[in-house]
């Protein structure tokens, strides 16, 4: 390793073998041409051996023929993994905090659209139905589910949803379709289990006109994913929201039943701490992630019957 010279006696080397003159080398990296000449000079003393042969344009010699490309091929390889090596330093994952709900039904069928347009933005993606202290470091946004009060945080509205019933084909032809509110009462319902937030079989059928006292019990599930799997294994018909399955209504393995529906009382939010929202990265992210959104409210709007 002791006749490995400086990089930049070795890049002096290389662009003077690729030029007739030293001056025109020294053009290229920006320095003066006595500052090449004398970098050569040194290799050739360093290595006991003539690079280059001298007269009215450079050649290289038979050693300095030899050296010229594996030289080139080290500078190559080295400018390439530094600049890897700072690529991978300067990307930060952006952690982004979901329900999981959201993330699986939403979000994950779009991915694909921002890995094509931001191929340099690295998503970290966790999910959890509990409110994040930022202050924790557990995220750095957050998509919520809410009224979009939240003290002390930035928050842009994302997407209004609509509530309604849908069951497969597969128990709709075994049942038949219903034509009223009111038939829903003789099919199998699909209940979630939760807090207020989740759609809930007694507002809808308040909604339908239909008394609620003579809604049968049915089975209760712990999560939205597990309620709509019923569904589409033809359990039973679930009461679910608009965002949660663009993607079976669409394919036709679930059918969206009669006209009644209701807007959600709540609204998935963009949220993060005050001042962040202009960060490049989180930046980034909100303008394709509202893109999105505005894109889904507008069909949800036109193919709902108010």
């Amino acid at each position: 390793m002791k006749e490995l010279p400086p990089t930049p006696t070795l890049r002096a080397f290389e662009a003077a073998a690729r030029h007739p003159t030293f001056t025109a080398a020294s053009a290229e990296l920006n320095v003066t041409q006595s500052a090449v000449s004398h970098q050569i000079q040194y290799l050739e003393e360093l290595w006991g051996m003539k690079l280059f042969e001298r007269g009215r344009t450079l050649k290289l010699t038979t050693e300095g023929n030899a050296l010229a490309p594996i030289i080139r091929q080290f500078l190559v390889s080295l400018d390439a993994t530094l600049a890897g090596l700072r690529r991978q330093r300067d990307r930060h994952p952006l952690r982004i905090s979901l329900t999981q709900s959201f993330a699986s039904r939403w979000l994950l069928p779009r991915l694909p659209s921002i890995e094509a347009s931001q191929p340099d933005l690295q998503l970290w993606i966790e999910t959890t139905d509990h409110p994040i202290g930022f202050g924790q470091g557990d995220a750095d946004i957050a998509v919520r589910l809410g009224t979009g009060q939240y003290s002390g945080l930035f928050a842009e509205l994302l997407l209004r949803e609509y509530i309604f019933p849908v069951a497969s084909k597969q128990l709709l032809d075994r049942l038949g379709m219903p034509n009223t509110p009111a038939d829903l009462l003789r099919y199998p319902l699909l209940f979630r289990a939760g807090p207020d937030l989740v759609p809930k079989w007694e507002y809808w059928f308040e909604r339908a006109g239909v008394d609620v006292s003579l809604a049968h019990s049915g089975t209760y599930y712990p999560d939205t994913n597990m309620t709509i799997e019923a569904a589409l294994a033809g359990y039973g018909i679930a009461l679910v929201r608009s965002g949660h399955v663009e993607k079976e209504l669409r394919d036709g393995l679930l059918i969206r039943l009669l006209t009644v529906r209701y807007p959600s009382p709540l609204a998935y939010y963009f949220v993060c701490p005050k001042g962040r929202e202009r960060l490049p990265a989180i930046a980034s992210f909100k303008e394709w992630i509202v893109q999105e959104a505005q894109q889904a409210q507008s069909t949800y709007d036109s193919e709902q019957e108010i």
